[in-house]
């Protein structure tokens, strides 16, 4: 269900300035916008130069839930729809979380604002799977997206995917395979799994109780 649009939400976002960033929106030409380099400071933002990051975070459960478990780690959290974000942001407000950071902006112009070996790990939970084939360099696992992870990525660093979209599953097990990445733990069916730690999120919620698997992965 789409979330209506809040009232004053420029003044929401400015609420929340002290945790979340709002980065220019990408030129037509991405290539264009990915010359020019803007790196944010992740030392004065969350406290150290090398942080986890969550694409697409939507209202914030996975990733607020996350910090609070590992009060010793950084994250850093990216969502493109302001309505959604500012969610987040309360969230992580109310929990007093002091170790998470929200960006919003387009994931294909993190490259922009990252260093190089800035990021441990990625989360893309319930990433939209773009059924149609004519959208298919959208996905999140679309080979433009897991090329450009390798720019931030430390050596050996890993992706981390859920999901509950099958074809969307293979689909990108097979683009982790074409871009030389190395897949690991890879489960059909989590929720019926011996996988210990899982964090769910809102959609994933929607999808246990309509009776659905959920696929998990992990590339490196």
């Amino acid at each position: 269900m789409r979330m209506h649009k809040k009232k004053n939400l420029d003044l929401f976002l400015e609420k929340f300035s002290d945790i979340l960033t709002v980065l220019e929106k990408p030129d037509p030409s991405i290539k264009k916008s990915l010359e020019i380099k803007k790196y944010l400071d992740l030392k004065s933002l969350v406290g150290s130069d090398q942080v986890e990051l969550e694409i697409g975070c939507g209202m914030g459960t996975f990733i607020c839930q996350l910090a609070k478990r590992n009060p010793d780690k950084a994250y850093l959290a990216v969502e493109v729809n302001k309505n959604v974000i500012v969610e987040a942001c309360k969230k992580a407000k109310e929990m007093e979380l002091t170790n998470v950071h929200f960006l919003n902006t387009a994931a294909e112009i993190l490259p922009c604002f990252l260093k190089k070996d800035s990021v441990t790990r990625i989360y893309l939970n319930f990433s939209c799977p773009f059924p149609k084939r004519t959208y298919a360099n959208h996905r999140l696992t679309y080979p433009r997206f897991l090329l450009s992870y390798r720019e931030y990525l430390v050596e050996g660093g890993e992706i981390h995917q859920k999901t509950d979209n099958k074809e969307f599953f293979e689909y990108s097990i097979e683009q982790f395979s074409f871009c030389d990445y190395k897949i690991k733990n890879v489960c059909l069916d989590l929720h019926n799994s011996d996988f210990q730690g899982n964090i769910i999120t809102e959609y994933e919620q929607r999808f246990i109780d309509l009776g659905k698997p959920i696929y998990r992965l992990e590339a490196y």
